[in-house]
């Protein structure tokens, strides 16, 4: 938008003695005749920039016009920052950027110690969806997609509410018309993402709650022991007080699982560094899986 733009070239002109056309046409990705045209903007608005020309010359900001910024410290600047950079990462438009150099205070902030990098090994693969479902939100509009869950493809068609990044990915959470509830959606899962066209329905939207142990709570409880090699995960996953340290220095934890399918993937990852223990008939269970795999691999 151009008044972001605007607002954009203004930081940059009150943090820089002098900046030339040039480069502010390729710090905002405009044309030349673009940032000429914002420089006539600001200057009919009663922003003093003056130009001079020939080597070290540019735009600058006529003495005696500066904005007091000092509302907010450097540290404060820093933590803003950082968050701004860290969606900028999966952001497929330079918005977020363009932000920043409203925010920032130039020189005074060179704390980059902090780095948030939320996008994927392939950037493509949310980038384009984040942008189009955050358009839909403010929007009010029904978005549509197919959706890959482990129970099978389905056809989605949801009001949304929030983008969340949470347990290392991006989801969107809204009202599901199919199922007539609140869902979550993993973006890598979904695809053929549109908007509709539709506007969502009036309705008390619920706050949102993340349950970070949404998959381990309800079903039966089941014991299983680690080996000290993958002891490192537990903590990891799910803190140093999950599991109890045994004498041979294996560790064992215990904890209910509603998706069994969902534990037996799980456990399998550990590989032969897992072994349930009770009870019998998840012992079993997995034993079957185990058997149906290797027949897969019989010659």
């Amino acid at each position: 938008m151009k008044i972001d733009r605007l607002i954009g070239i203004l930081s940059v002109l009150l943090q820089r003695d002098r900046i030339t056309a040039a480069e502010l046409s390729e710090r905002f990705e405009v044309s030349r005749r673009t940032i000429n045209r914002d420089i006539d903007t600001l200057c009919q608005a009663g922003i003093p920039v003056a130009a001079m020309q020939g080597n070290g010359g540019g735009l600058f900001l006529m003495e005696g016009c500066r904005i007091d910024r000092t509302l907010l410290t450097s540290a404060d600047m820093s933590a803003i920052l950082a968050g701004l950079k860290s969606l900028d990462s999966v952001s497929g438009t330079n918005s977020y950027r363009i932000l920043m150099e409203k925010l920032s205070l130039g020189s005074s902030v060179t704390n980059d110690h902090i780095i948030i990098d939320l996008s994927y090994w392939d950037k493509s693969a949310a980038a384009d969806k984040i942008e189009l479902i955050k358009s839909a939100i403010e929007n009010s509009e029904k978005i549509s997609f197919e959706y890959h869950a482990p129970t099978g493809e389905s056809r989605r068609m949801i009001e949304p509410y929030h983008l969340v990044f949470q347990w290392s990915s991006w989801y969107v959470w809204g009202y599901c018309t199919s199922r007539c509830d609140y869902r979550m959606f993993k973006l890598t899962r979904i695809t053929k993402l549109k908007r509709t066209g539709e506007k969502c329905g009036v309705r008390e939207v619920p706050t949102y709650i993340c349950n970070k142990v949404r998959h381990t709570t309800g079903g039966r409880e089941v014991k299983v022991k680690f080996s000290p090699a993958v002891k490192w995960r537990l903590i990891d996953e799910f803190g140093i007080d999950s599991f109890s340290v045994n004498e041979d220095g294996s560790v064992t934890t215990t904890f209910a699982w509603s998706d069994i399918p969902a534990f037996y993937n799980y456990i399998l990852t550990f590989g032969e560094n897992a072994e349930i223990l009770e009870p019998e008939e998840y012992r079993k269970g997995l034993a079957e899986l185990l058997n149906k795999i290797s027949k897969k691999y019989e010659t």
